[in-house]
């Protein structure tokens, strides 16, 4: 047999070999859904690829995914199946089983957060407080870090809040003339920054001043990488190679600035210096303690507070900016009362902060309708029953605050911004509300990120009138969390009524 011979049986070969793989796929294919199609849920678009093609042109067209899951719940019910591949995602709006999975220890985060561990072959956020699976590693992290996040630590950071809002002020009056457009998510998205790198890592990073910072360039390109997991081919389709390089920088980048802080710190608690008790010296106290722990795990913490404390902050208060000038009644309510709390002094005591209460209305119906963090998921290892469906295990269960926060069974009128659905004598949400998650694994940072927006935005509405300058939409850009897609961009004048 000459070589030519021998090439087209080794190919014919492969062929067979790659057919019998592709057959047994399909076998597995056709085996989940025997498993699960009792599940309700909208027709799949095909055999292999199950829902995906509609979730991508979704993705595509810029459309948040959320949307069209709401309308899947309302047309199959509180239990729905979603495929891809041979993964199935259930997505459950019962709000008893909202409290089942996050108010117990019993479920662990599932398999996505294992891929966010790792993002394009590049660790990222590793097995930091939202990734690790693990509960009594997780556990012994968060009691490690509480210290950072007590009520005594927190109340010494109004200095520094104060500070860094000021300076955003400054920056806005020079903007204020009722002319000049501005993109008020990107100046949130610069102070937040500034804020999370000052108080937890004593990192004096100024990007309000310096817009050449790569800072928030990274964090844009590495939350748009989340959006990727959801098409698991993307990486190896032409073209596509660029893209994924340069979320890979950017996490190096965040990743050596994290190293470089580190071994600062560690430096200086080695010289006997005094360090602040923030964040960062609570990651390196808890690495003390630990007789064989990993440095990149270290780094894993730093990546992890970095972004969340700078992300969803200013993607909340960019959505309360953009919901106050939409409806002006509201807006000048929430106006007097900072007039009437704060007056014209030009720093916010901590005792001015529980006096803000309509502010912290606003503040609450705008993670309502616009939950930055929208969901979480968790595994079912056990086989369970959701409103009477006979989930088989193992699973993943798909909870949603920003679905349920848009259900009429839930919510009265559900797409009008009305603060007072939280009003101190309003019904409480019964586990339909969950932005910061709920139970044992909620957010270690929700009162600081609260206290943050609360100083930033008093300052805002005591100083400032502003209007949406008109012509963009109010669509939603979902990048793992969620942003205002056109930015806010809002022409600014100074208040004169002020006490």
């Amino acid at each position: 047999m000459g070589l030519w011979g021998l090439l087209t049986w080794v190919s014919l070969l492969l062929l067979i070999l790659a057919l019998i793989c592709f057959l047994i796929f399909c076998g597995y294919i056709k085996y989940i859904h025997m498993k699960y199609d009792h599940i309700p849920g909208p027709p799949r678009d095909s055999f292999l690829f199950g829902h995906s093609p509609t979730i991508l042109k979704l993705m595509k067209e810029n459309k948040v995914i959320y949307d069209k899951f709401l309308d899947w719940v309302k047309q199959y019910g509180p239990v729905i199946r979603i495929n891809g591949l041979h993964h199935v995602m259930i997505l459950s709006v019962s709000p008893e089983t909202v409290k089942e999975c996050l108010m117990s220890t019993k479920y662990k985060k599932d398999r996505f957060y294992k891929h966010v561990s790792n993002l394009f072959g590049v660790r990222f956020l590793g097995n930091g407080l939202v990734t690790d699976r693990d509960y009594d590693h997780w556990h012994k992290q968060r009691r490690i870090m509480d210290p950072a996040f007590s009520k005594t630590y927190l109340i010494g950071l109004m200095g520094p809040f104060n500070e860094n809002a000021e300076h955003l002020m400054e920056k806005l009056s020079d903007k204020a003339d009722g002319k000049q457009q501005v993109r008020m998510h990107d100046l949130m998205s610069r102070v937040t920054l500034d804020i999370i790198a000052k108080v937890a890592f004593g990192m004096e990073i100024n990007s309000l001043e310096d817009e050449e910072t790569p800072f928030p360039r990274a964090i844009s390109t590495v939350m748009s990488g989340f959006v990727e997991l959801r098409n698991p081919l993307k990486r190896y389709l032409p073209g596509n190679n660029k893209r994924i390089q340069n979320v890979r920088k950017s996490i190096g980048l965040l990743r050596e600035t994290g190293r470089e802080c580190i071994k600062r710190r560690q430096k200086a608690i080695d010289d006997g210096e005094d360090v602040p008790g923030d964040i960062l010296t609570q990651i390196l106290k808890g690495a003390a303690l630990e007789e064989d722990c990993d440095p990149e795990n270290l780094v894993d913490n730093f990546v992890t507070f970095f972004i969340a404390g700078q992300e969803t902050t200013a993607n909340q208060l960019s959505f309360a900016i953009l919901e106050l000038a939409r409806n002006p009644q509201i807006l000048e309510k929430v106006q007097a009362e900072v007039e009437d709390v704060i007056g014209s002094r030009r720093d916010l005591e901590y005792e001015d902060l529980g006096k803000l209460k309509y502010l912290s209305q606003v503040l609450k119906e705008t993670l309502r309708l616009y939950p930055t963090a929208p969901g979480t998921s968790r595994a079912i290892d056990e086989d369970m029953v959701i409103e009477g469906v006979k989930i088989p295990a193992p699973a993943s269960l798909m909870l949603n605050s920003y679905i349920m926060g848009r259900m009429e069974e839930y919510y009265e009128d559900p797409y009008t911004f009305n603060p007072e659905r939280f009003a101190p004598d309003a019904p409480k949400p019964y586990f339909t509300y969950f932005p910061f998650s709920l139970g044992p694994r909620s957010c270690i940072g929700r009162v600081f990120a609260q206290m943050e927006a609360k100083v930033v935005m008093a300052k805002l509405l005591q100083r400032f009138d502003f209007t949406l300058v008109e012509g963009q939409s109010f669509k939603i850009l979902d990048t793992g969390t969620l942003r205002p897609l056109d930015g806010v961009i809002c022409t600014l004048r100074p208040r004169t009524s002020m006490k």
